[in-house]
């Protein structure tokens, strides 16, 4: 019974997470937003214990603040901590994509084609969010392959802020995106480690990019003290 209880629980941690992880990327929940534990599970019709454990990954992960006594805010992005993180990032997967292009067999290759084929209909039905998702995917796989799934988990730890400028930057780099992770799978396929090194490298430098055209345009999103 207690074993029960306790996936039901976490179940519905995981639903209320995801919902506010999406709001928070794709800014239905913009930086500053006040939270209410007791306001959001009245509108999930859920017990407060859920939302608190949902809250708290999510502090875990960067996006929200949470400060005793006072309201939880949603954070703004850290262009620190994005550069961080992909640093992080570049240095791990530099790692796990040689280790794949050794490694890889023709059914982890089959894999990675059945999820660019789903990132090009996700594409194609202007999906962004369907799309990060499965780009998370392919570089999960990509390191569980490689022996190394627990890199993907430190990664995931570190990646926060940068999973917000990666969302907002799909909607201007999702084609070239996709044709980069093209470019990464061809090299594991070739067993070519430098070209999918490079390939790697080239497709995460993307995110630095980035930041500026997304802080040109939305200025308010960003932590203002680090300006």
């Amino acid at each position: 019974m207690t074993a029960s209880i306790e996936q039901t629980r976490q179940t519905v941690t995981d639903l209320i997470y995801d919902r506010l992880y999406r709001q928070v990327i794709e800014n239905d929940l913009p930086p500053g937003t006040k939270l209410s534990e007791a306001e959001v599970a009245r509108k999930l019709g859920v017990s407060r214990q859920p939302v608190r454990d949902a809250f708290y990954r999510l502090s875990q992960r960067g996006f929200l603040l949470v400060r005793p006594q006072r309201a939880t805010l949603v954070s703004p992005i850290s262009v620190e901590a994005v550069m961080q993180a992909l640093f992080i990032r570049t240095a791990l997967e530099a790692a796990t994509v040689t280790a794949a292009a050794e490694m890889g067999t023709d059914a982890d290759f089959a894999m990675l084609d059945g999820l660019l084929d789903n990132q090009r209909k996700a594409v194609e039905a202007d999906d962004r969010m369907g799309f990060h998702r499965l780009d998370d995917a392919l570089h999960h796989r990509i390191c569980a392959l490689a022996g190394h799934d627990y890199a993907w988990t430190l990664i995931r730890e570190h990646k926060a802020h940068m999973d917000r400028i990666r969302f907002l930057s799909l909607s201007f780099t999702a084609h070239d995106a996709l044709a980069e992770h093209r470019d990464i799978v061809s090299a594991i396929r070739a067993r070519d480690a430098h070209a999918a090194v490079a390939a790697t490298r080239h497709h995460l430098s993307r995110i630095a990019a980035s930041i500026e055209r997304i802080h040109e345009d939305n200025p308010n999103l960003f932590d203002q003290d680090q300006e």
